[in-house]
């Protein structure tokens, strides 16, 4: 049997069982070397990765070294520099007067500003007076020019706005004492708007304008007709394409008998005598342009009266430049330019006995202060 095993061979595999092979007594130093070699190799490699992290670790140490010794060079430079300006403010303190010395500027300080206060209220006092009596005074001027203008011009418009102006200061005033002088400039000022306003300016410039067309003026040229008259009518009665009608035909032609002539014959104006007509003329429309801005109505309708009377004798009526200028003298002669303008004398007056009453109180007020000021003056 193949299984079966002889008595010899049993010892024999105990035997090798037993006593260990050379071949496995060789193997077991070889594997001991080998864990050596591997371990060496990992302290090896932790040698190195120690070195490496020990050398990061040292170039990290310099670097920091060198930002903290910029960072020394830096605050050493600032505090030089905070030195230095400590030492400028140490000279700034020395140079500073002692307490004793700004308790007494102090003083001077407080002293002189009681004083500018004190000037100033005096200053004002009397700058406020003086303001107040230069618009008071202007107010009466005003007044006056008002009054001179309805009298001498007859300008309801100047007259109202300078009164206007007037009041209008006294409101400024604020002073219960100034009613009864506003009251008499509110009844000034609604006599003047009640008042017939002509318009003078206009009524000037128109007659300017006819002086322009007359000194266009010419005479009107008289014309010959042939046809008509006396021998035109025989002419016409006669018969037909004779000698005798074709003669009187003729001779109409050179010659007019009219016996129906009703109008006057003027004398034709030429050269010089039409110039002394136009200067006339002229002169007595400019003379009414200076009656119509004073309100002269008397001058006025005379100056115009005198140069219809010059277009007349000198101008024909079939003249259309003469009877047009003619029909508008005759139309302006009509005109109103007077004004009855009111009197603004109470307003003056009672402006006048306002300003009269503000100085006496303030000559009171200051008689009653000047004692006073005399006692504070006094140590």
């Amino acid at each position: 049997m193949s299984e079966a095993t002889s008595p010899k061979e049993q010892p024999v595999q105990q035997v090798s069982e037993s006593e260990p092979s050379p071949v496995a007594v060789e193997a077991r130093p070889a594997s001991r070397g080998t864990a050596l070699a591997v371990v060496a190799l990992l302290i090896a490699v932790a040698g190195v990765g120690v070195g490496a992290w020990s050398a990061w670790q040292l170039r990290a140490l310099q670097s920091s070294s060198a930002q903290q010794a910029g960072q020394l060079e830096d605050a050493r430079s600032k505090t030089a520099a905070l030195s230095q300006r400590t030492e400028g403010l140490d000279r700034r303190l020395e140079q500073l007067p002692s307490m004793e010395e700004l308790e007494t500027r102090r003083r001077l300080v407080a002293q002189l500003q009681g004083d500018q206060q004190l000037l100033n209220q005096r200053l004002e006092t009397v700058l406020g007076a003086s303001r107040q009596d230069w618009r008071l005074a202007e107010a009466e001027h005003l007044l006056r020019l008002a009054s001179l203008r309805l009298s001498a011009l007859q300008d309801i418009n100047s007259a109202e706005a300078l009164v206007q102006g007037a009041d209008e200061i006294l409101r400024d005033q604020d002073d219960p004492a100034a009613f009864a002088a506003r009251e008499q400039l509110a009844k000034s000022l609604e006599a003047l708007r009640a008042t017939h306003n002509p318009d003078r300016t206009g009524l000037f410039l128109q007659l300017g304008a006819l002086r322009e067309q007359a000194a266009q003026l010419n005479a009107l040229s008289p014309a010959f007709v042939a046809e008509g008259g006396v021998l035109g009518e025989l002419a016409a009665e006669s018969q037909p394409g004779s000698w005798w009608a074709r003669g009187l035909h003729t001779l109409s032609q050179y010659f007019r008998l009219d016996f129906n002539a009703d109008q006057n014959i003027r004398p034709l104006l030429a050269g010089q005598s039409l110039t002394q007509v136009r200067l006339a003329l002229s002169l007595a429309l400019e003379q009414a342009q200076w009656a119509a801005l004073h309100g002269q109505t008397q001058v006025y309708r005379q100056a115009l009266q005198q140069a219809a009377d010059v277009l007349d004798a000198h101008f024909n009526r079939d003249n259309p430049d003469s009877r047009a200028l003619r029909k508008r003298i005759g139309e302006l002669v009509e005109q109103p330019i007077e004004v009855e303008a009111p009197e603004l004398s109470q307003a003056l007056n009672a402006v006048q006995a306002y300003i009269q009453h503000k100085q006496s109180a303030r000559e009171r007020l200051e008689r009653e202060d000047a004692p006073t000021e005399i006692e504070e003056a006094r140590p």
